[in-house]
């Protein structure tokens, strides 16, 4: 039976990137090189309510790439699959892929 988990509230539901440990050419990458605590938004929350009752939407959307902090959310665990759930305000930032032209 597959699942889904929808977060309540103002949660986010990550799944966390794994950098490759080599290049594409075979070069092994030293561990602290590319070391960028990132991950991809599977879920999100509704947001939160102010005390008007107006909902308060989450900053990220689904396939977001988002920069985390080191420590910090709940790891949960479905199927064979691993995810983190952090709150809004505790994600860092969005990445964004930058196209340099000549």
């Amino acid at each position: 039976m597959a699942r889904r988990l929808i977060p309540t509230l103002n949660r986010v539901l990550i799944e966390k990137l794994v950098q490759p440990s080599k290049t594409t050419a075979g070069i092994l990458l030293p561990e602290k090189s590319a070391k960028l605590n990132s991950g991809k938004v599977v879920a999100v929350g509704p947001g939160l309510k102010d005390k008007a009752g107006n909902t308060i939407p989450v900053a990220v959307k689904e396939g977001d790439t988002v920069l985390l902090p080191e420590y910090g959310g709940t790891q949960v665990k479905l199927g064979e699959k691993e995810y983190h759930l952090y709150r809004d305000e505790d994600i860092l930032g969005i990445l964004h892929d930058w196209l340099v032209k000549d």
